[in-house]
């Protein structure tokens, strides 16, 4: 569970969690306004930390369809608003769950879907049959060589004995500039 820290002067700077109510991830609100007002991330690669759960705890109140919504949020506002097209890399559920749940203008965005899958990429395209526009919008699947950046990747690390990792860095492609990561 990755978890970050900052001064105080940067948290009441930031404007303190969002204590809006049950079923608020005010954390994850407050680290999205840390990232507006110019705040940065370092990573540490040690345990600095235990943390314990408890059957009351707020956590468990968020639904994972409000994180889902804010983080497409973000996604759109930060990345995708800079982008004039891009590359779901995943054409498989969370690929497909994340372009039905852009914005009509960024689904336009999206040119292909890129897989490893022999299946999807055989098969050709995704059909967005929820679509209100007709005909239905038919997305290329393309293997991940034959795609172009810049990538959403939607495919959680450390999953496939490192092939994903290997596939990637493959590519020389330099994340925040020609790939984000949403897993």
């Amino acid at each position: 569970m990755p978890t970050w820290f900052c001064s105080r002067e940067w948290f009441c700077h930031v404007g303190r969690f969002d204590e809006g109510g049950k079923g608020i991830p005010e954390d994850l609100l407050f680290f999205y306004e840390h990232l507006r007002k110019g705040g940065g991330v370092f990573r540490v690669d040690e345990c600095l930390l235990m943390y314990r759960y408890h059957s009351q705890a707020a956590t468990h109140s968020v639904l994972e369809g409000t994180i889902w919504t804010h983080r497409v949020f973000f996604l759109e506002e930060r990345v995708l608003s800079r982008w004039t097209s891009f590359t779901i890399w995943n054409a498989g559920k969370q690929g497909r769950k994340l372009f039905r749940s852009l914005s009509p203008e960024n689904q336009k965005k999206v040119t292909a879907f890129c897989d490893v899958d022999r299946n999807k990429i055989t098969k050709g395209f995704y059909t967005y049959e929820e679509s209100k526009e007709n005909p239905k919008p038919r997305i290329p699947v393309l293997h991940f060589r034959d795609a172009s950046p810049p990538f959403v990747i939607c495919v959680k690390l450390d999953l496939t004995g490192g092939q994903f990792e290997e596939n990637l860095n493959s590519m020389n492609l330099k994340e925040g500039l020609d790939y984000f990561h949403f897993n």
